[in-house]
């Protein structure tokens, strides 16, 4: 590989990728191949830049594990050929496929940083031009020749988080996502500043394996005052379901509801995991800490502690569709903090 650093760049859908039809007024995909001529500042960086491009670009709201496990083997394939990997992305979704990705790129040693925008990168007051040059920058930093964010990331105005540390918090701020039980890996101002103490650890011996066998059998249980015994009946007996996302309150409450304790413990018995997580937006679940989370613990409900919604579905995607874990490793690899998701 030369001196001069390389991105590939990844264009799945999304508005960051749209630009205006002056014929029809209308916002149409652009053309990768004219990246330059759209951004001319990228002509500053010494960087070789490439770009490969989905044919029939995605909205984010289409997201889903057959996109997840194609652009994990479009950086598999492209791996040693490129420095870093900058995925351009649909900022709805966006939480959704950086928390995926992180699961999915078993050692990865190289940055794949996630970024979009909330205006089209042809309009004059869009972010989306900060968004790709810093992408890009980040996605090439290295010291010599260890990168400084060996993990899954995303840039957004101004702000790079860990991937399956996010959320998205707005849908009309430009400052649209948050990480709020972690650390921010970096802050761009006048100077880039990285927060080395946050970010992944390199490990030059790892290989990268894609784990690309998804299980979408994963269910959503949102706990609410009147949620009847019916209604939670129903969500557990859907057909082949494997496991439930149960977002209780606080730190991990439920009610104490007799009927409610019996169908969890039925459910765990028939070995669908139900993994706890809080409807905080920050904070852990700690089901020890009152009785009306003690009662979850005692039937089987696994502590999600302070992973994220989005983290805790595609961190059992994944987990299930790995055929060589038995149903205990499974669950004990949930409580494990395995690409930094959980605060241990």
């Amino acid at each position: 590989m030369s001196d001069q650093r390389s991105v590939l760049l990844i264009y799945t859908g999304g508005t960051i990728g749209m630009i205006n039809d002056p014929s029809s007024g209308l916002l149409k995909p652009f053309n990768f191949k004219q990246l330059f001529a759209e951004v001319p500042e990228l002509k500053k960086f010494d960087i070789r830049i490439e770009s490969y491009s989905f044919e029939n670009p995605i909205d984010s709201s289409n997201m889903n594990p057959s996109v997840w496990v194609k652009l994990a083997r479009i950086i598999e394939k492209n791996y040693n050929n490129y420095d870093g990997f900058v995925i351009l992305h649909g900022s709805d979704t966006m939480a959704y496929s950086a928390s995926a990705l992180s699961f999915m790129l078993e050692g990865l040693n190289k940055p794949v940083i996630f970024t979009g925008s909330q205006l089209p990168i042809g309009t004059i007051r869009t972010d989306g031009k900060e968004n790709l040059i810093t992408a890009i920058e980040v996605a090439t930093s290295y010291y010599g020749e260890v990168p400084v964010v060996p993990e899954v990331a995303i840039y957004f105005e101004y702000t790079l988080y860990r991937g399956n540390r996010t959320k998205k918090i707005s849908a009309e701020n430009f400052e649209a996502f948050s990480s709020p039980n972690y650390p921010n890996l970096a802050e761009a101002g006048v100077h880039l500043k990285f927060n080395l103490q946050a970010i992944a650890t390199y490990s030059p011996n790892s290989k990268l394996v894609v784990k690309d066998t998804l299980c979408s059998e994963v269910g959503f249980l949102k706990m609410f005052p009147g949620i009847t015994e019916g209604f939670i009946r129903n969500v557990f007996h859907q057909k082949g379901l494997r496991a439930i996302v149960m977002e209780t309150y606080g730190a991990g409450n439920a009610p104490t509801e007799e009927w409610l304790t019996q169908i969890l413990k039925e459910a765990i018995d028939n070995r669908i995991i139900i993994l706890n997580v809080t409807q905080c937006i920050s904070g852990k679940v700690d089901q020890e800490k009152y009785e009306t989370g003690s009662h979850l613990k005692k039937v089987g409900v696994i502590s999600g502690k302070d992973l994220t919604f989005e983290a805790a579905i595609t961190k059992l995607m994944v987990l299930l569709g790995d055929e060589t874990l038995s149903h205990t490793e499974i669950k004990q690899f949930l409580n494990e903090n395995i690409r930094g998701e959980i605060s241990i």
